[in-house]
């Protein structure tokens, strides 16, 4: 497999990478016990690199509205209607382990539509995968709907920018072939 089995374009050793990211993605990786394949991959391009992760941890470590595992359903959504493996499969294990459901994401990224899930959870996947197949048909009336969900205006501006980031990272796994690290697959399924 040698240099694709991460990335059509190769990749970097977390011991390669510029001091800033190995100290920022050694902290993932210490956490995790291993260095996720998205972060090799955009690591030959560092400034984009830093970039996505500020964007990210802004929209995904944020403790305000939406919870950990209300942003992971979003990105399994989403990424399951962009067909999106890698990000299908490392976000789907940590939906699992936030949701403490080892069956939620398989659910939310085969079939997002039918998935039975809460009345805020469902407002938050139609909104969801709205924006990412087709943003320009979204209106007032599907706003009302989130907010008669429960949404506040804040958390329905993190579902279409959540939505719009992954957007952006399921292109980039596309585009790079990117594999997912096998680590992923038994996360959040067995216990710890």
């Amino acid at each position: 497999m040698g240099d694709h089995a991460v990335s059509r374009f190769g990749h970097v050793e977390l011991e390669d990478m510029p001091e800033d990211l190995r100290e920022r993605i050694g902290a993932i990786a210490e956490k995790s016990g291993f260095v996720p394949n998205v972060f090799r991959a955009l690591a030959k391009r560092p400034r984009e690199l830093r970039a996505f992760l500020d964007y990210h941890d802004a929209l995904m470590d944020s403790d305000d509205g939406l919870s950990k595992a209300e942003r992971e359903l979003i990105v399994v959504a989403t990424s399951g209607a962009n067909h999106c493996t890698y990000c299908v499969v490392a976000h789907g294990a940590i939906l699992r382990i936030r949701a403490k459901d080892p069956e939620i994401a398989d659910r939310v990224a085969t079939n997002p539509y039918a998935v039975e899930l809460s009345r805020r959870e469902r407002a938050i996947v139609d909104l969801a995968l709205l924006i990412a197949t087709d943003s320009a048909a979204l209106t007032d009336a599907e706003l009302d709907d989130a907010r008669a969900a429960g949404l506040t205006d804040d958390e329905i501006w993190d579902v279409g920018a959540i939505t719009a980031l992954f957007a952006l990272s399921n292109r980039m796994a596309h585009l790079t072939a990117l594999r997912p690290n096998p680590e992923f697959f038994l996360m959040g399924r067995l216990p710890r």
